[in-house]
């Protein structure tokens, strides 16, 4: 299971959206640096990601929350959406080239991009086929702290 830290910034039935903060492991490398991953993490910043999670907890708006999520369905979701697109786009392109090759770069070029939007098309069925899924979802495991309202109702951010 694959966790992370996340507030819940508001709850429904059964199911509660949860706000994470990107993390990046940079700051504890040697390398930080000279290396590119560090340099986009500085780009990109700590930007928040909100997330429908499951909610069998109970939790309240507020709530510091741990969710998680199955790693094997991480990485067929992750395979899913990389590698279709891309091996949709090779496969039309060198289908392209070996049936037509008196043709030249432009169809295999427009061949490739074909390629690539049916794969983006099948990446989103699969989305699709898979949204209903409860493997799939991100689940709140446990409450890690609970929020209180200052005076006026409102929570800290």
């Amino acid at each position: 299971m694959i966790e992370e830290r996340a507030r819940v910034i508001s709850v429904g039935d059964g199911h509660a959206w949860v706000e994470t903060r990107r993390q990046s492991t940079c700051g504890t490398c040697a390398a930080n640096k000279g290396c590119g991953t560090s340099v986009l993490a500085k780009v990109l910043g700590n930007r928040r990601s909100r997330v429908r999670a499951i909610d069998p907890v109970g939790v309240h708006l507020g709530d510091e929350v741990m969710v998680g999520i199955e790693e094997s369905a991480l990485v067929r979701g992750s395979l899913a959406i990389y590698t279709v697109p891309l091996i949709g786009l090779l496969a039309f392109a060198v289908a392209a080239g070996a049936l037509w090759p008196s043709a030249g770069e432009p169809v295999v070029v427009v061949a490739g991009l074909g390629g690539l939007a049916a794969g983006l098309a099948w990446v989103r069925f699969f989305a699709w086929r898979v949204s209903g899924n409860r493997r799939y979802q991100p689940v709140i495991l446990r409450r890690l702290s609970v929020q209180a309202p200052h005076a006026n109702g409102v929570f800290a951010p």
